[in-house]
């Protein structure tokens, strides 16, 4: 009680002792994540000061996931919501700006011209009728979420009050933008002076005489760039140069494969299948003898409990066999084996079956009774799939009891064969139904029979088989090719190995020493993919975490692959890119720009002739020049060149001007003027058109990159 007492006494010091630990606790959470209380956690990004929420994101981009059916990858659609998002909010700003809506009747008449050939919103005159239409979408709000059923083109879909909602507001935005779209683009025009600009653009025309002194003149050793040069040239060409912020990775792959030893085991076993077995029986206390490949009769089964593959009971035209194994198979008498051998991820073990001549190609008639849901039937369809079975046996009773197969042939919902008396030729490698082709091509001519495929059931009767060739049915087991768990563990134990090693050795030289191959990659903070592995956002969070520094090196798991180890060699913040990285695109303009002065510095005479002789090239001649064409004969493209003729009066000669092959100097001889038109209208449509049609695109580039956004992907989704 005494100690009690104590504490009671002493309990507002406890209290402030646990609520200095918890607001230290809470400190060092916020120096380990500056963003801990930001709002940027719940944000994918500001645009504008509207923000896209994450929790209404990550549904959107389940939703595309969902109908993209697994052809994208999450990121992909990360970046496509965003992009369909930030297009979004950007519009809406400027709709609003503008007091740009969709009313009530605009609305009515973008549904109806969307809606109108849907048969649930006509009328018995199949036109267009409104109230179903309202009766339509007021039932799917009283009985959401459920959904009801709409028809278009034949084919028949449901829909919930939620998607309709969405089609709606899509559709309004669609119509929004194109009136946007159509504001701008009727403010867009050209002058008489633009195209009469044009006009001659084309139509005037210089002769020149030049000489070029080509840059190859001077060789590259005597011309000197040092790292300061490299940068002034960067900082005269920001745009070129600037770079979003990368991380500099190498890493070393330790692929799960199997060893030789599994492989060995692999073939082992699928030869041990081929003999009977001695089988210890708990519940009889005897031994059973367990057939193999040898003896079993039921062959189907047995390879489906003993293959990774399932049998296939088909008979194969030798175009059908394996190619790994063709000829090998194809000599196989009946009962023989061929393998182990190896076929892309697998060893197999054949037995030939059976051998027999069959067709290449049959000529059979059918009658086909459809059923609703089935493969291209239509609505006018009703019968079940019991049904139609029924209808097909009895038209199958008739015709063996008597009567004639044409007779009959009205009964049949396949026009295009009915056309022919219900007959079709084709060969075995024809697109048909397999369940048709089996029939067709396994069974005698005469034979008749029901067959069901996924259009429904036919009545088909064979009439001819033509052209026999050897087919073969071949029993196959395959074992895939995987690790065993010791060569799991060995990967794993190299892995880890190597990863412990590395803190005290070079990474480069560890790898060379252990036979790894080091692989180098920049990442950007929203890239995915590393070549051969696929998306590996893990990697890439990784690298452009903050407590992640230059020289720490991590393993990271590879689903279907086996590890990686993978170092960060080097962070790049968001700005200008290394000299090292610029001197690739900036180190040839330099040397240009420094062979041009030296060029010029040598140019003492001031005639074409007289310059060319001192510096030992021949004046050359170009005619008919055009402002549009910045191809100069002999000597390639130069905008410069052909800018400075039209500059110049004619006999005038030109200062020595930096092309992009050598140091020209140019001399007009003659100059062509443009005729003047009586009417440029058609200059002037052309131009609107033109002009028009790029408006869209550089409206909405402009939009964005005048926008005030805030881009917190990688910190919340990525």
């Amino acid at each position: 009680m005494a100690i009690l007492n104590k504490i009671r006494q002493r309990s507002l010091i406890l209290i402030l002792v646990i609520a200095l630990a918890l607001f230290a606790f809470v400190i060092q959470g916020v120096i380990d994540n500056p963003n801990a209380f930001s709002n940027s956690q719940g944000v994918v990004a500001s645009v504008n000061g509207t923000d896209i929420e994450v929790n209404d994101f990550q549904q959107k981009v389940k939703n595309y996931q969902d109908r993209a059916g697994g052809r994208i990858s999450s990121t992909q659609a990360m970046n496509a919501i965003y992009n369909q998002e930030l297009r979004k909010i950007i519009l809406d700003d400027e709709y609003e700006a503008l007091g740009l809506s969709v009313e009530k009747d605009e609305m009515r008449d973008l549904l109806k011209n969307s809606f109108q050939s849907y048969p649930e919103f006509q009328d018995a005159n199949g036109n267009f009728d409104v109230n179903r239409l309202n009766a339509f979408i007021s039932n799917l709000k009283d009985i959401s979420p459920d959904s009801a059923p709409l028809t278009s083109g034949g084919q028949s879909f449901n829909v919930n009050y939620d998607i309709w909602t969405n089609n709606e507001q899509s559709i309004a935005s669609n119509a929004l933008q194109q009136s946007y779209y159509n504001m701008i683009k009727a403010g867009v025009s050209t002058t008489i002076g633009e195209a009469k600009d044009e006009y001659i653009a084309d139509a005037k025309n210089v002769d020149i005489r030049f000489v070029q002194i080509p840059y190859t003149t001077i060789a590259d050793s005597l011309v000197e760039v040092t790292k300061s040069d490299i940068k002034a040239y960067m900082k005269d060409h920001e745009d070129k140069y600037k770079a979003d912020a990368s991380r500099e990775v190498v890493y070393v792959e330790f692929k799960e494969e199997a060893s030789k030893e599994d492989e060995d085991a692999i073939k082992s076993e699928l030869l041990k299948l081929k003999s009977d077995r001695a089988e210890y029986n708990e519940s009889s206390g005897n031994t059973d003898t367990i057939p193999g490949f040898d003896t079993v009769r039921d062959v189907e089964a047995f390879v489906n409990s003993n293959s990774d593959i399932k049998y296939n009971d088909a008979f194969l035209r030798a175009a059908q066999v394996p190619g790994v194994a063709k000829d090998s198979l194809m000599k196989l008498e009946v009962g023989d084996y061929y393998g182990p051998y190896k076929d892309g991820e697998y060893f197999k073990l054949s037995k030939m079956i059976a051998k027999e001549q069959m067709p290449d190609t049959v000529k059979v008639r059918h009658i086909l009774i459809p059923y609703a849901g089935g493969q291209r039937a239509d609505a006018l369809v009703t019968k079940t799939p019991e049904e139609a079975k029924a209808t097909a046996d009895s038209i199958l009773a008739q015709i063996k009891d008597g009567t004639k197969f044409l007779d009959l042939l009205d009964l049949s919902s396949d026009k295009v064969s009915n056309e022919k008396d219900g007959e079709i030729e084709f060969a075995y490698n024809a697109g048909m139904a397999p369940e048709f082709k089996e029939f067709s091509f396994e069974n005698k001519e005469g034979d008749i029979d029901v067959v069901g495929t996924s259009f429904g059931y036919h009545v088909i009767e064979i009439l001819e088989q033509k052209s026999f060739n050897n087919a073969y049915k071949i029993a196959t087991i395959a074992r895939k090719i995987e690790p065993s768990d010791q060569t799991l563990q060995d990967i794993f134990n190299k892995m880890s190995k190597f990863e412990i090693a590395a803190k005290d050795a070079d990474f480069t030289e560890l790898a060379k020493e252990q036979g790894l191959t080091v692989k180098p990659i920049t990442f950007k903070e929203l890239d995915e993919n590393i070549p051969g592995l696929g998306s590996q956002r893990q990697v890439v969070r990784w690298a452009f975490e903050e407590t992640t520094d230059e020289g720490d090196f991590k393993n990271f798991p590879i689903s279907g692959f086996g590890f990686i180890v993978a170092k960060l060699v080097e962070k790049n913040e968001e700005g200008l890119m290394s000299v090292e990285d610029a001197s690739v695109t900036a180190l040839p303009e330099i040397k240009k720009a420094k062979k041009a002065e030296m060029i010029r510095s040598k140019i003492k005479a001031t005639s074409i002739d007289e310059i060319a002789k001192n510096q030992g090239q021949s004046p050359k001649t170009a005619a008919a020049l055009t402002m549009k064409n910045t191809t100069l004969a002999g000597a390639g493209v130069e905008p410069k060149v052909i800018g400075a003729a039209f500059g110049l009066e004619q006999g005038k000669t030109s200062k020595p001007i930096d092309g992009e092959k050598g140091v020209y100097i140019i001399e007009v001889t003659k100059i062509t003027e443009a005729t003047e038109l009586d009417n440029y209208t058609s200059i002037m449509n052309r131009l609107n058109t033109t002009k028009r049609g790029a408006v869209q695109g550089k409206v909405y580039q402009a939009l964005e990159k005048a926008a005030d956004i805030e881009d917190n992907r990688a910190k919340t989704v990525y």
